[in-house]
């Protein structure tokens, strides 16, 4: 996963719109206070490659829940100190390891391998 566009949108069967992370359900504006920033901040991120939200039949940019939470922790870095590409990067990169831990402990799991264990 490279960037918090990759995620598709298949919602589980039987499952309401709104309990999916990744259903495009609120607006630019709503995004903005959600996330305690700009319009412009979360265009910019988009910009960036960070995010990529769905357009509405209007044109209108919708982001999911995934999303938002992608454009908490780049604010988050912003607020920091750090540049917005590179807050933008590290947050690709930070959910790219997330990514590889998560089928690392699926395919050990399907192995029935034990969980590795820390080194002392």
């Amino acid at each position: 996963m490279t960037t918090a566009t990759i995620r598709p949108h298949t919602p589980a069967p039987g499952s309401d719109s709104f309990d999916d992370d990744d259903y495009p359900a609120y607006t630019m504006g709503r995004a903005a206070e959600m996330t305690g920033t700009t319009a412009g901040f979360l265009r910019a991120l988009g910009d960036q490659g960070l995010i990529t939200p769905l357009r509405s039949e209007g044109g209108h940019r919708r982001f999911s829940r995934y999303q938002l939470r992608i454009a908490m922790r780049a604010r988050d870095l912003v607020d920091q100190g750090t540049p917005i590409e590179a807050a933008c990067r590290i947050v690709i990169l930070e959910d790219q390891l997330e990514e590889a831990l998560r089928i690392n402990e699926q395919l050990r799991h399907d192995a029935g391998d034990p969980k590795p264990t820390a080194d002392t």
